[in-house]
């Protein structure tokens, strides 16, 4: 598999955003971030939007230029919302995300974005081997650059396969079997069939609909025999004469 990306932030002017860049990276696993010059850094500022990804500001490297951000990248892809006709290829943030996954890993791929204001120069992106541009609103393109970093980082990571335990899913819990779910759509049958609902004569295709519904919910034991339970409660219900348990008023 190939090397995460390089993170490249060329002439940061808010030291926020440098901060709110690295919080974007780790939620992603990516730790590897690079500044260009930026206009304040170190700074309480970029600690502070950095909400715990602090080991990432920790490890940034500054540079004087972009060449020296590059150095020991195979491979450099500059993000850029403005068209450009001498910048070479053009690839989304998705395409952009497959290429870097798909370098060699003997390759080191690196993501450079601009300025807040005014992005990358062209003399800039003339160092990049394509620009990627992340597809917005015709009407209001204005992406802040840490939601940009977001952006890409998460291309990334959905490239490269996502998280295995990133969200919980019920893997450890027990499913209802075949067997109870079996006795739990016989007793709905019946039930339904009891208040009229269902007719006996044809229930194949109200029941075919109810059991795709139920399966859907992937349902355990215990959500299993509440519905079981709230069945008997109807049966019993309707077992009952009006006026209380032995039919005298109350």
């Amino acid at each position: 598999m190939s090397h995460p990306p390089r993170i490249v932030l060329v002439a940061t002017s808010h030291p926020g955003n440098i901060g709110a860049t690295a919080r974007a990276m780790k939620t992603m696993g990516l730790g590897e971030l690079h500044l260009v010059a930026p206009a304040c850094f170190p700074d309480p500022q970029a600690s502070a939007m950095a909400a715990g990804a602090d080991d990432i500001l920790e490890h940034a490297c500054v540079h004087a230029d972009l060449p020296a951000a590059l150095a020991g990248c195979h491979w450099v892809a500059g993000l850029s919302a403005r068209p450009r006709y001498i910048s070479g290829p053009t690839l989304s943030a998705r395409t952009g995300a497959e290429a870097v996954v798909q370098r060699p890993a003997t390759e080191r791929a690196a993501l450079v974005f601009g300025r807040e204001r005014t992005g990358l120069t062209n003399a800039e992106l003339d160092l990049c081997h394509v620009r990627i541009n992340i597809p917005a609103n015709p009407d209001y393109g204005s992406l802040n650059l840490a939601a940009a970093v977001q952006v890409m980082a998460y291309e990334w990571r959905m490239a490269a396969g996502g998280f295995d335990d990133a969200v919980p899913t019920g893997a450890n819990e027990t499913l209802a079997s075949a067997a109870m779910l079996s006795s739990f759509y016989e007793h709905l049958e019946e039930v339904l069939a009891e208040i009229g609902f269902l007719d006996r004569g044809n229930p194949r295709y109200l029941m075919r609909r109810l059991r795709r519904l139920f399966n859907r919910a992937q349902m355990e034991p215990d959500e299993v025999n509440i519905l079981r339970g709230m069945l008997s409660a109807i049966q019993g219900g309707r077992t009952r004469r009006p006026g209380g348990a032995d039919g005298r008023d109350v």
